[in-house]
């Protein structure tokens, strides 16, 4: 499995973290580097529990400086679109044969990792194409150490080819099941191809880069690229399905590989078969998977789920040598054949990725492993090779890219250690023509004697070893582990480092990795039992759920009992998670759970243990009676508080680090602590529990999480390990910690069996029941078909024989009606041929009145001109009266607007004449103070005030005559307007008379329009001369106040209106004689009344002009011939 990254609790000694781990995972540890970790004493150790080997310290820490001086570089994408992939472009001697580890790591409230799904190298191997889980297609340059973000597919990908004939495109195969192809020069899609329903698995590419073929489980397609058609596409049984679908290198061949071993050779120009390989021999079939052809076309290597790899001449077209891998290899994945410059095509080094995720090279000639790449930890998913054979691109499976380098790979003092396959040689031999075929693969390494360093490492670990006591070789685990140093460790940091966390627990477990037996289990399919288990546990997941679906299944096959243990999902479940990548551990891993941490758990199926929750109430009752009487005094039994956490293994309450600490410890005990911790865990929620008084209050505390610290758990756990009593001790009754048997699992059969068969046999007895009826409703719906089909025959027939009488019947009448028709034409031609005679007469009948019509036509016609060029005419006129009056009224409206200007000045003649007066006011309140002495004055004023009263009543008899004058007007205008009235009702009759002519018409009633507003015009004229009435009135008024006063005012006339005198002089002068003599005001009255004499005459003057321009304009004369209509 991939080292997971996880973050541990800070401790005060956390700066020797990794080396104290180091010191004590023991000295025969297999390091990747290939030297032993016993390197030198290391001083970093924590105080107070250092051991007395002192010499197997710092491990960790040199092979990290060691990776650091070898150049392994690391590249996190982020969000960065472009950039460089390497700081420092790692040499020759790059650690582990990696140049870089490129990762795609999101930032966020949720961060994580976005996962590389496929990789593939271009024409030239200098630049590599990677997509991932996203969409994200990166394109990387490894000359010029530059990463480029070429497009965002939003949808992951399944299949890339970069090796086309335009260098700069590539053709991606997405999830919808459709082909792009993009540039990368511009970033944009260039064409769209689709045609497949289901995945594409590969895409192959011809060596000329103008052809493609993309393959899926149904289909394979072939496309041009220059105009991304498809020309030939590729289909078969669905029960045979395609493997793989490729063309052959410096050939026009394509080859076939179908699921049923079958593989055909096609010509590519004709699409005829060229060949087909035969079957392979007796006693080494296997089902090929994965295929491989060497660059010169000549040799195909298939392999499968088997450890065998065929290695096919195609141009003998036989079967030339079977070659057999270490026995770990169960399975292959993957074939990819190493180019070299020097071999001529015929490659020799075969990269062979098997089941447990290391990729091993191989010398197909000599059998011998040369080097491998990646590790059960961190494991690779799939690789490709660059065409120039410089670079190996693989996708790990924790998501990330690493960039191996060939040349450092196959350099010696860069070789990873001796991988230890052993063959056993004793076993059964194949007597077959197979067993002749088959070469084993063994370590090409030289047995040269191991000096210096390494030879006083040996001596010294030998020299240990021998000092080591008994007790000491009891806790030896395997991979050189030792218990007493990991309870150390543990103990001083309460839990192991999440980086070889996985490791510790499969040494202290012991896990015996039985892969054949595993396989037989898995091979027996998925259990009845757990068919539809995702309809109980929903899991989003589909991998996470089949894995639990296998492991259980697994289970089920071993021991019957599983298969009806209903909280067996619920158990297994937080391994099947963590071990998820590595199905054979997680099996094994529940299997020793099981085996040892449930002893006795199954003796009172389908009951819970009641007896291993009796101990566990005894050791309650012995360390806290209180918490167990008031558990007791609501009903709560060992089944609400101790049962649910057993049967989930504390998943339920704890959290992901919470119960991987918990784990290391119940792992590294004696199986008994795994109850002691469950009590503790519910001791240390006493004061929680002691509050609850409901029983659905108890049952939702152990079913949820709750605020207990784990770390108190555990040391109470330890506490109660050693205070509880010998005779109620659970140590005392359960097995000691025995590992799982290597080679075939042991025999679980610790439960009541008759109980387990009796309600297997009920089931199967159910299952054959549902069997029998799902078989019975089949035949039932087979038999209704066929009914309904019998059914729907004779309906058929029955209607056919129907219709057919029918066809007949209507032939019949057709006869029948055919003899009619005869009669009927005979009889037509007849009436035809007098018809034909009407006919003619009716047109010449129709002719004479035709020509009638034209003559009648002609005469209207003209009779028509005639009418419009008199109306025409009349428009003229009509146009030329209406110009005359338009102007007359334009000349009565400027003289209306002078009027207007008039009266406007009078009105501010008058304002001027109140300011005058106030001022007079005072000019004359200061002459009285003065004079008062001029007694004999006063009565000139008083003859004068009387005189400007008569002068004020003449006025007003004035202002009367000029009332009744308007009256009249108003009089004279009504009479016209009757006028006009019985003019309308003229128009109305002669429009009547005369409907053909709308035109003009319409051109009468613009004229009348026009005739009424100019009647309006009159009248508004009227009231304002009314409005100058008033205004004349507060002149006469303003100039009594003025006469009383003895103000002298002087009028002359200004452009045909009458002004005052400038009077400023008055002001100007207020202490001077206002009142010069009798004889001076009555001249001015005098020509005071001189000029309103001469103003009515004006006025009156005005008046008899608009009567007769009005007169003249309305004349009571004969009405036209044309009037205007309203």
């Amino acid at each position: 499995m991939p080292a997971r990254k996880t973050t541990t609790p800070s401790s005060p000694r956390g700066s020797s973290w990794s080396c104290s781990i180091l010191r004590y995972l023991g000295g025969s540890a297999r390091h990747s580097s290939g030297s032993s970790p016993l390197v030198k004493r290391e001083r970093a150790v924590p105080r107070g529990w250092r051991t007395p080997a002192r010499s197997v310290g710092g491990a960790l820490r040199a092979a990290r400086e060691r990776r650091r001086r070898a150049g392994m570089e690391r590249c996190d994408l982020g969000e960065r679109r472009r950039g460089p992939i390497w700081t420092r472009r790692a040499g020759a001697a790059a650690a582990r044969g990696v140049i870089v580890n490129i990762v795609h790591s999101v930032q966020g409230y949720h961060s994580k990792t976005i996962h590389f799904l496929n990789v593939a190298f271009d024409s030239s191997g200098d630049s590599l194409l990677a997509g991932d889980r996203q969409g994200n297609i990166y394109v990387f340059d490894l000359n010029g150490n530059r990463f480029n973000l070429v497009q965002r597919t939003m949808q992951a990908c399944t299949a890339l080819a970069f090796n086309l004939r335009r260098k700069t495109e590539f053709l991606v195969a997405l999830a919808d099941y459709s082909i792009k192809c993009f540039d990368t020069g511009n970033q944009e899609l260039v064409s769209w191809m689709r045609g497949h329903e289901s995945s594409v698995s590969s895409i192959s590419v011809h060596g000329s880069g103008k052809y493609a073929i993309t393959t899926s489980t149904d289909t394979a397609q072939l496309w041009d690229l220059d105009t991304f058609q498809r020309i030939r596409k590729l289909n078969v049984r669905q029960s045979v399905g395609i493997q793989k679908v490729f063309f052959l290198p410096l050939s026009n061949t394509i080859l076939s590989c179908f699921k049923d071993n079958s593989v055909f050779a096609w010509e590519f120009d004709t699409l005829h078969c060229k060949y087909q390989l035969s079957a392979p021999v007796e006693g080494s079939v296997l089902f090929y998977k994965v295929f491989a052809v060497t660059r010169d076309g000549r040799t195909l290597v298939a392999g499968g789920k088997s450890n065998h790899l065929h290695l096919w001449c195609l141009e003998l077209k036989q079967l030339i040598r079977i070659i057999q891998m270490p026995e770990k290899v169960r399975a292959v994945r993957h074939l990819e054949f190493l180019p070299d410059s020097f071999d001529g095509g015929s490659n020799q080094v075969l990269g062979v990725l098997s089941q447990d995720n290391i990729m091993r090279f191989i010398n197909i000639e000599t059998c011998k492993l040369l080097f491998d790449i990646g590790s059960p930890e961190e494991g690779i998913s799939t690789a490709v090779i660059s065409p120039n054979g410089r670079y190996i691109a693989s996708v790990m499976e924790n998501g990330s890219l690493n960039l191996y380098s060939v040349q450092a790979l196959t350099q010696e003092g860069n070789k990873p250690p001796p991988f230890m396959f052993k063959v056993v040689e004793d076993g059964p031999k194949y007597t077959s023509e197979a067993n002749k075929l088959i070469t084993k693969v063994t370590s090409g390494r030289s047995k040269r004697p191991w000096k210096s360093k390494q030879s006083k490492i040996q001596s010294r670990l030998l020299k240990l070893q021998a000092n080591t006591s008994l007790e000491n070789k009891e806790n030896e685990l395997p991979g050189g582990l030792n218990k007493n140093r990991l309870q150390a460790l543990l103990k001083g940091f309460g839990e192991y480092p999440a980086k070889y966390r996985m490791f510790v627990w499969r040494s202290l477990l012991q896990l015996p990795e039985n892969h054949l037996a595993f396989s037989s289990l898995i091979d027996r399919g998925i259990h009845s039992a757990f068919v539809n288990i995702q309809k109980e546990y929903p899991i989003k997941s589909g991998k996470l759920l089949r894995v639990l679906q296998r492991t259980l299944s697994a289970l089920a096959h071993w021991s019957a009992i599983f298969a009806e243990t209903p909280y067996m999902p619920l158990l297994a479940f937080p391994f099947v998670k963590l071990f998820q990548n590595n199905q054979l551990i997680c099996f094994e891993v529940v299997a020793t759970v099981v085996v040892n941490f449930c002893q006795h758990w199954f003796e009172y199926f389908p009951n819970p243990p009641v007896n291993v929750l009796g101990m566990m109430e005894n050791v309650l009752a012995h360390h806290d009676k209180e918490l167990l009487q008031h558990l007791i005094k609501y009903n709560v039994t060992s089944q609400v508080y101790a049962w649910p956490l057993l049967e989930t293994l504390l998943s339920e309450v704890l959290t992901r680090e919470e119960w991987l600490k918990a784990f290391d410890n119940i792992f590294s005990n004696h199986p008994s602590y795994f109850l002691m911790i469950v009590i503790a865990y519910v001791i240390c929620s006493r004061a929680s529990l002691l509050h609850c008084n409901q029983a659905a209050d108890f049952e939702y505390f152990f079913h949820h999480r709750n605020n207990v610290d784990i770390n108190v758990v555990i040391k109470e756990a330890y506490h109660l390990m050693e205070a509880t009593p010998l005779e109620i001790h659970p140590q005392h009754m359960l097995d000691d910690f025995t590992p799982l048997t290597k080679g075939q699992y042991p025999v679980f059969n610790k439960y009541p069996t008759f109980i387990v068969n009796y309600q297997a046999q009920k089931w199967e007895k159910i299952r054959q029941d549902e069997i029998e009826y799902l078989r019975e409703r089949q035949l039932a719906h087979e038999s209704e078909a066929k009914a309904q089909e019998q059914k729907a025959e004779d309906e058929t027939w029955y209607r056919k024989q129907k219709l057919l009488q029918e066809a007949e019947e209507q032939r019949q009448k057709i006869l029948v009606e055919e003899e009619k028709l005869a009669e009927q034409r005979q009889r037509l031609a007849v009436v035809k041929r007098e018809l034909k005679v009407k006919e003619l007469q009716l047109l010449d009948a129709s002719r004479r009145r035709f020509l009638n019509y034209q003559q009648d036509q002609v005469q209207m016609e003209l009779k028509h001109l005639n009418d419009e060029i008199a109306r025409k005419h009349l428009i003229k006129d009509q146009e030329v009266v209406t110009k005359e009056m338009k102007e007359e009224v334009e000349a009565h409206r400027r003289k209306m607007d002078l009027e207007d200007q008039r009266v406007q000045r009078l009105i501010e003649i008058d304002k001027e004449i109140q300011k005058i007066h106030t001022v007079a006011e005072e000019n004359l309140a200061r002459t009285e103070q003065k004079h008062t002495d001029t007694n004999g004055r006063l009565h000139p004023q008083r003859r004068l005030r009387h005189d400007d009263q008569d002068r004020v009543k003449h006025y007003r008899e004035i202002v009367k005559l000029l009332h009744d004058n308007r009256v009249k007007e108003a009089e004279l205008l009504k009479a016209m307007r009757e006028t006009e009235s019985k003019k309308q009702e003229d128009v109305v009759q002669n429009k009547a008379q005369l409907g053909k002519e709308q035109k003009a018409a319409a051109a009468d009633g613009h004229r009348k329009q026009f005739l009424d507003d100019k009647m309006n015009d009159e009248l508004e004229l009227a009231e304002k001369l009314q409005r100058e009435d008033g205004c004349f009135e507060r002149l006469r008024d303003v100039k009594a106040r003025c006469t009383e006063r003895g103000v002298e005012v002087q009028q002359r006339p200004r452009s045909g209106s009458i002004c005052l005198n400038d009077l400023s002089t008055l002001a100007s002068s207020p202490h001077k004689n206002v009142f010069a003599s009798r004889g001076g005001a009555a001249r001015r009255r005098a020509e005071l009344a001189r000029q309103e004499r001469e103003l009515m005459a004006e006025v009156w003057r005005l008046r008899r002009r608009l009567t007769s321009r009005a007169q003249a304009r309305h004349p009571p004369a004969r009405s036209p011939a044309t009037t205007w209509s309203p």
